[in-house]
């Protein structure tokens, strides 16, 4: 039965997707899945990788870039963010292609380093082929052969991404979309203040650059969904923007996308409702752009749980039937499965009460919606008794226990004005790179991240500091905290216009969360081009032109020397704004009644303060519902007294399935690993340089199979960070992408 079983499904998926033996598109392939149908390395052999190229990315940036392979040619990025062709059998380098970059300098703002993909089109005939990728501002179509801009495309080669926009900057996403027939199906990023532009979805003519559609992710009169916010919010409120991954099923030409939440996530006393389609599994007509059905997965989102993970398509026995599914993970630990074609979940999505807001001006949804057979694959609540002290210094456990004690918890508790625990949080669930699937068996596999986060809501303009994210060393906040008596220096005054413009993408100790590590940005770059980027916007960076003169005066007073102001010296709200130094931000339209405040919070992510694992991968029978297996995804060498320090603290990695019974990943932790793909069983590791971003790719050239990954950073801990006695940081020492096969000797 259970042969007979497997036999159906692999048929089922070949009459769906195509089996993936190339490695053309971001992710694999249209439907995200991360799979690839060669076996040549299996669970016999894998033990015999070895290095069969290596190529030096010329640079000291962490690439989160997941390559693509064409024929025998590997597209990534390298070299100050170029884009770079190398022969896939050899590395050796075919072409390099450099975007502009702010100053004419390299560093955290130039090119492509900040990317995780692009995508790869070519005509019926093969006489014309593109890699399409965002930068600047810009869609670049670039020849896949030759390195050249193709200047037929938009203008000259670039596509202005503001086209098909009618509010505000239109930021590229760090994901590139998705390629369909001839149709670029686009997301961008909005920025995460307070009346950002909305995130329009676009359709775009791949051979012309020419807009074929928009959907409007915040309605307007007339459309569905609009009675969900106030009237008339698609002029003023925004978010609700596609920075994820979009999954296409070919068969169909349906589109699915997660969207993300509304603007400003974390309080939404301006936008009482439900807000649809924030934090949707939306699916289009990929030719039209018409909305064929949608979920919502949260209703009035309080907490930043925007799905962004990939939804995964496969095709399951449901009930007796053959049904083709979707499967979306997303931040708030659950997985919701639908039916591609309908969206009717597979199985009952029941509506529960949630606890209400006390924050004035909030209206919390009464109810959000509960899988009821699938289980979650993550941990959805934190209490003291989830404490784990491994990484504290003896001093800070106490003040620790206590504040966990003090803090309000549970499951969709909404932030307030007091600590709040949120599991998952912000940075935690499943996000980029977290999802794949086998077709062939039914499986859903999902990376997941338990990072709690503490909350607190601050009035607009007052500091967030105090919970800005307790990055390893986790101190104890002091008592009185703020400048010394006097006045305060300007990098003190750039501290506090920092936690309220910058900070939400930087983090608190400018190490990056959403956005890119920028401690050394002025150090490196100098300060006009820093200056530049942060006036124009660049990539996923918004613009922040209406910054007063003085208030980038401090800011960059700041950027050039952070030790001069630490986390807490920032001087208070009332002493900010006697000076005249607080950011003047958007206002609402005068018809607009606004809120009581523009409330805010630091992130607050605390990843090690919870007991491990930190990070899991999960597999899901979905013929079933039920998990097959649950695993820590890697290893944190050395990572303290206990030896059950299990998983990397928070990879921006992601995993390969392969036909050969793998599931192979590698993360900050600086190992290759490979599983068993049908029971979580580790079967190999190997040591590598240095940690890694991004996903790999798995392709054949001249029939051997390689498996290429970005090794340039990501390492075990943070800079900084407090290693307990025993304890050993891997150092970065090499930045590179490496390419893995068996011996050729042993390769058939």
């Amino acid at each position: 039965m259970k042969k007979t079983l497997i036999a159906f499904l692999a048929a089922g998926a070949a009459c769906g997707q195509p089996a993936r033996t190339t490695w053309k598109d971001y992710l694999g392939g249209p439907d995200s899945s991360h799979y690839s149908a060669l076996k040549q390395i299996n669970t016999k052999n894998v033990n015999q990788l070895q290095v069969a190229w290596s190529y030096d990315t010329g640079d000291s940036t962490s690439y989160t870039f997941s390559p693509l392979v064409v024929d025998d040619i590997a597209y990534f990025a390298a070299k100050q963010g170029s884009l770079v062709a190398v022969n896939a059998a050899t590395g050796q380098e075919l072409w390099v292609y450099s975007f502009p970059s702010a100053g004419g300098r390299g560093g955290q703002f130039s090119g492509i380093s900040g990317q995780r993909g692009a995508n790869y089109w070519e005509s019926k005939d093969r006489s014309d082929r593109r890699v399409l990728v965002s930068q600047g501002g810009f869609l670049h179509a670039i020849d896949a052969r030759t390195g050249k801009l193709v200047q037929s495309f938009g203008d000259n080669g670039k596509l202005d991404l503001k086209t098909g926009l009618d509010r505000g900057p239109a930021l590229a996403s760090r994901t590139p979309g998705r390629v369909f027939e001839n149709i670029l199906v686009l997301g961008s990023a909005t920025g995460e203040g307070y009346l950002a532009p909305p995130g329009d979805v676009r359709g775009i003519d791949i051979v012309t650059g020419k807009l074929l559609w928009v959907f409007h992710t915040i309605p307007r009169p007339g459309e569905f969904g609009y009675d969900t916010w106030p009237k008339d919010a698609y002029k003023y409120m925004g978010g609700v923007d596609v920075w994820g991954e979009i999954t296409v099923d070919e068969k169909r030409g349906i589109a699915y996308l997660p969207t993300a939440s509304a603007k400003y996530e974390l309080y939404g006393g301006d936008r009482l409702g439900d807000n649809l389609f924030a934090d949707c599994i939306l699916a289009l007509d990929a030719r039209t752009g018409k909305r064929l059905w949608h979920f919502q997965t949260v209703h009035h989102d309080l907490w930043d749980y925007d799905p962004d993970a990939a939804p995964q398509l496969v095709t399951v026995k449901h009930e007796g039937k053959t049904v083709d599914a979707v499967a979306l993970a997303s931040k708030n630990g659950f997985l919701y499965v639908f039916d591609r074609v309908t969206g009717k979940p597979l199985w009952p999505i029941e509506e529960r009460p949630v606890p209400a807001s006390d924050v004035p001006g909030e209206v919390a949804a009464k109810t959000q919606p509960f899988p009821t057979v699938v289980p979650p694959f993550a941990r959805q609540s934190m209490t003291v008794k989830d404490m784990y002290d491994g990484f504290m210094k003896p001093e800070e456990k106490a003040w620790w226990k206590d504040r966990l004690s003090k803090a309000r918890t549970g499951f969709y508790t909404p932030p307030g004005l007091t600590d709040t625990i949120q599991l998952p949080s912000v940075n935690g669930g499943a996000l980029f790179f977290s999802t794949g699937a086998d077709p062939t068996t039914g499986t859903v596999y999902v990376l997941s991240k338990d990072m709690p986060s503490i909350m607190k809501l601050v009035p607009a303009g007052e500091s967030t500091a105090d919970n800005a994210g307790g990055l390893i060393p986790n101190r104890p906040r002091p008592a009185g905290r703020g400048p010394a008596a006097g006045m305060p220096t300007p990098p003190q005054m750039g501290r506090a216009v920092y936690e309220q413009t910058c900070q939400v993408c930087h983090g608190a100790e400018l190490k990056g969360d959403r956005g890119p590590e920028i401690d050394t940005a002025v150090a490196k770059q100098g300060a006009d081009p820093v200056r530049a980027v942060i006036t124009k916007g660049r990539g996923t960076m918004p613009a922040f032109a209406s910054l007063p003169a003085q208030s980038m005066s401090d800011l960059m007073a700041f950027l050039a020397r952070p030790d001069a102001a630490p986390i807490g010296s920032a001087p208070s709200a009332a002493t900010m704004q006697a000076m005249g130094r607080l950011r003047v931000e958007p206002d609402y339209p005068a018809e607009v009644i606004p809120p009581p405040s523009r409330y805010k919070t630091g992130y607050g992510n605390e990843p090690y303060v919870i007991t491990p694992p930190w990070s899991t991968i999960t597999a899901y029978d979905l013929n079933t519902g039920k998990i097959k297996w649950q695993a820590p995804y890697g290893d944190v060498p050395q990572a303290g007294p206990s030896d059950k320090m299990r998983g990397n603290a928070y990879p921006k990695s992601g995993f390969v399935i392969t036909a050969g019974g793998l599931l192979m990943f590698a993360g900050n932790d600086s190992k290759l690993y490979a599983l068993d793909k049908d029971t979580g069983k580790l079967l190999f590791s190997k040591e590598l340089p240095n940690g890694s971003l991004g996903v790999p790719a798995v392709y054949e050239v001249k029939g051997r199979e390689y498996i290429l990954l970005a090794v340039s950073g990501g390492n075990a801990y943070p800079a900084g960070a407090y290693v307990p006695p025993g304890g050993v940081t891997p150092p970065a020492i090499s930045k590179s992408y490496i390419a893995f096969a068996l011996p050729s000797a042993e390769k058939k």
